[in-house]
């Protein structure tokens, strides 16, 4: 195996099970002709391969985890008490303060004895929660933790900006991982390079510019500071030079098991991106996934969706050696080989287009 120093071992973790959860209204790209033309908006549709996507109308991201949580819970039939750490992760979350994962432990009833907290990543931020989440239950903190990770991107995309109005779809996602002794050990690389920030950014709301005086991605009549702005031709430079690295270093590592990779599930960011990747990577087609149609790019709710959307017409149970990797904003990339055990993937959850209540 690899002696490369930046792979991160986690042991005696096991991935359990995995939901992932939608909003119920669906709008198709075509609704965007009269905004931006036929021919570009089927010019889009063609890159992107992105034809629909699942939009919120006031829901948030919690609304559509809690949502995934309730099912994968049921559905496995887990005691709620057996839960002693919960992470939620998302760049959208319901408050400044408090974190939304305390939110998130009263709305499904979880013991008062588990340890919850946010973590704001975005496109490598699945990856980002399995590493912090298997981390704390190798070390010996914690036996068992759900993963809530979900964004709701739409809200915050301008519909007159033609680099984002047409890709962006929500999600919510829900993970469970056990402490097992002897699991097949999970092998992470994570990276960062905060270089590239300015080039994926909501500039203000936070506290460097609460009142929305930035100008720095204006663009009068397409988006303004508090809108999401996006360089799609840097994102692409920083994928095409990030990621083949990370899944030739992933690969390295795998050299030390006799098992091929079984399945690939990249960041569902568009099917241009994906397909020159796996090209320029030289990967089997048929082991990559690859299903955007219908929900477009879902930030990091995209890979439990992508893993719930290849089983739907499977059995109920995934078995196999993944490669997951997340990449995106930041710069941020984060990447891991992890062993499948007839993991429970729950059918997909399309929830009413209702909020969740605010706290009281």
């Amino acid at each position: 195996m690899t002696s490369n120093n930046n792979v991160r071992l986690v042991r005696n973790v096991r991935v359990k099970g995995i939901a992932s959860a939608v909003p119920q209204e669906v709008k198709e790209v075509s609704s965007l002709y009269d905004t931006f033309g036929v021919e570009s908006i089927d010019k889009i549709i063609a890159s992107t391969g992105v034809e629909r996507r699942h939009v919120v109308s006031s829901e948030c991201s919690s609304d559509l985890c809690l949502a995934a949580a309730e099912r994968l819970i049921t559905d496995m039939s887990i005691n709620k008490d057996s839960i002693d750490t919960l992470i939620f992760v998302s760049q959208t979350h319901d408050y400044t303060l408090p974190a939304t994962a305390c939110v998130l432990q009263e709305r499904l009833g979880l013991s008062m004895h588990v340890a919850a907290f946010d973590v704001a990543m975005g496109c490598s931020g699945y990856v980002y929660g399995l590493w912090t989440a298997a981390s704390l239950l190798s070390g010996g903190g914690s036996k068992r933790a759900l993963l809530l990770v979900g964004d709701t991107i739409s809200r915050i995309a301008s519909p007159v900006d033609r680099s984002v109005a047409a890709l962006f779809g929500d999600a919510g996602t829900a993970t469970i991982l056990d402490f097992e002794e002897g699991a097949p050990d999970m092998h992470f690389i994570l990276g960062t390079d905060g270089r590239g920030a300015p080039n994926l950014v909501v500039p203000s709301g936070g506290f460097r510019d609460r009142d929305g005086t930035s100008t720095s991605t204006n663009e009068e009549g397409v988006r303004g500071p508090y809108d999401l702005y996006m360089n799609g031709a840097e994102i692409f430079a920083f994928t095409l030079a990030r990621v083949p690295a990370l899944v030739n270093a992933l690969h390295d590592v795998n050299l030390g098991s006799a098992k091929a990779i079984d399945k690939y599930v990249f960041h569902q960011a568009n099917r241009f991106m994906l397909d020159h990747l796996v090209k320029r990577m030289k990967l089997d087609r048929e082991k990559v996934v690859l299903d955007v149609k219908n929900v477009g790019n879902t930030s990091c709710a995209s890979i439990p969706l992508a893993i719930t959307l290849d089983q739907r017409d499977n059995d109920a149970t995934v078995s196999g050696r993944f490669m997951l990797a997340g990449f995106g904003v930041g710069y941020s990339w984060a990447g891991c080989i992890a062993e499948f055990d007839n993991v429970w993937v729950s059918p997909l959850t399309v929830t009413l287009s209702a909020a969740g209540e605010a706290m009281s």
